[in-house]
């Protein structure tokens, strides 16, 4: 940064002959005072823009170990610069995927439908499972009849302070803008933003045009106490919760349940989407008839994740006096070998699978689920959106948390052994829940999630002028080959047949 230098040498005269004139000392020392300084200055900008690289909104999310139920320091392994700016908000969408024609299958399900159906009529609705009539009851807190204002723009602010991201859906359905505050786990935001655009591609012109804000986090945020009327004799009536979407809730919460990032792929954990998942998972159950499964409980996975149930399930690993295995899994180590100790297909071997909540809600449930083993479920406290379809001693057994819960898991394990034929029943109604969820019945579920919350709202959807729009192109332009490959994947075709009618209220 010698600024005086190339000055001088393109002087008016182009050399240092002999009439040449030299500037004084104290101009020197000026330019050089100047270009310290200069140099100053740019270190304190580098240093600047490294630091904002780590606070950048991203779809990317940062780059962690595959252990995603606790918190994360949010500088730790952070996107370079190149990953969180490849696809900033200046440059335009790619073109999106192309879109191919309605797969025969769902092409010949529409025609056989059509021939079942009286002459001149249409074929019958398809009615919702039973699960999608808490959409009404999750949203009741702000539903008008019940005496609620509707979604306002002042609650939608209100549920900023605890969102990670701001959805904005308009254009009849057709333009998606995002609006990031922090940075999610992995890639849950990229592959979360990635499900809104296949049901905007599976249900072209049907998405209503929608204001909502996300969590991507694991535990719910919005407490029933700080919004529930309590005493009407003591005035003021708490204010009305502010609406949140994110993966879970519980009786206690009014977040709103949303299918989770995992039905597109968790890249990070190298568990394929949802449609092809569970086609594994059935099949590598086929591999061993009930009969032949080690008759004890079977757990795996990582119970350092803030979680006291994990870590007291530890406890109950005594094949001779709980009947439970009980297995750490280390996604490190897992990582490191390409996974081929954790793939999900080959985890259908014992008679019982046992499900424990983790931080929080898990991912693991289906998955446990779709083995056709009996499922052991101790006490969930979270819910997600499918899991109001559980009904215990139906399609999975409840297994009682605290002091008693290796006592629990025995017993269980006794009374199957005992009644192999009613626990085969159970395990297979819990595999056929999971089979009846079809991505089909996910983005359904989507469907009148957004629908009926969108007629909720008493204003017009806007995206702020800090959002970024994104499409499908510009989501595969920040994803890496990995995550790439799961996203072309799990890629939704459109529609062959009308979205299911909801259960009446």
């Amino acid at each position: 940064m010698g600024g005086y230098v190339p000055a001088a040498e393109g002087g008016a005269g182009g050399g240092r002959g002999r009439g040449a004139r030299y500037p004084p000392l104290s101009a020197l020392v000026v330019s050089a005072i100047a270009a310290f300084s200069a140099v100053i200055v740019l270190a304190v900008i580098h240093s600047a823009y490294d630091d904002a690289l780590s606070r950048t909104r991203t779809l990317l999310g940062h780059n962690l170990e595959p252990t995603p139920w606790h918190p994360f320091p949010h500088d730790k392994g952070r996107p370079s610069a190149r990953a969180a700016l490849r696809c900033a908000p200046s440059v335009a969408c790619l073109p999106p995927l192309s879109r191919p024609r309605p797969p025969p299958e769902a092409t010949n399900n529409a025609s056989s439908s059509s021939s079942s159906a009286p002459p001149g009529g249409k074929p019958p609705p398809r009615q919702c499972p039973a699960y999608f009539a808490a959409i009404r009851r999750d949203l009741a807190p702000w539903r008008r009849a019940g005496g609620g204002k509707g979604v306002t723009r002042a609650l939608l602010d209100a549920a900023r302070q605890r969102a990670s991201m701001r959805v904005t859906i308009t254009g009849g359905g057709r333009r998606l803008h995002v609006d990031l505050y922090y940075a999610c786990v992995q890639s849950r935001a990229l592959f979360t933003v990635w499900s809104l655009l296949q049901l905007m591609r599976r249900h072209p012109g049907r998405v209503p045009d929608v204001d909502l804000m996300f969590d991507c986090m694991d535990r719910p945020a919005v407490n029933r106490t700080e919004h529930e009327a309590g005493d009407p004799a003591s005035p003021p009536p708490p204010p009305p919760p502010p609406p949140l979407f994110r993966y879970c809730t519980t009786r206690d919460h009014f977040d709103i349940p949303f299918p989770d990032w995992s039905f597109w792929g968790w890249p990070e954990t190298n568990i394929e989407p949802w449609s092809r998942e569970f086609k594994s998972i059935k099949a590598g159950a086929k591999a061993t008839k009930w009969a032949d499964r080690v008759p004890t409980a079977y757990w795996k996975g990582n119970p350092d994740v803030a979680s006291p149930l994990r870590l007291a399930l530890l406890g109950c690993n005594d094949t001779n006096l709980w009947r439970a295995e009980i297995m750490r899994q280390n996604w490190t180590d897992e990582a490191n070998a390409g996974y081929q100790h954790s793939k999900l297909s080959t985890q259908c071997t014992h008679r019982y699978k046992i499900y424990a909540e983790g931080f929080a809600w898990s991912v693991s449930l289906k998955y446990i689920l779709s083995c056709g083993s009996m499922a052991l479920l101790i006490e969930p406290q979270y819910e997600d959106f499918f899991s109001r379809g559980l009904d215990p001693r139906v399609n999975h057994w409840p297994v009682s948390r605290g002091p008693g819960m290796c006592d629990s898991i025995r017993d269980a394990v006794d009374w199957g052994n005992a009644n192999p034929t009613e626990a085969e029943r159970v395990g297979r109604r819990g595999q056929r829940l999971m089979q009846d969820l079809r991505m089909a019945a996910v983005y359904d579920y989507m469907l009148h999630l957004l629908t009926e919350y969108a007629a909720l709202m008493d204003f017009r959807p806007a995206p702020p002028p800090t959002a970024q729009e994104a499409c499908e192109g510009s989501v595969l332009c920040l994803a890496d080959d990995k995550q790439r490959r799961f996203l072309e994947a799990s890629a939704a075709e459109p529609a062959a047949e009308e979205p299911c009618v909801l259960p009446p209220e």
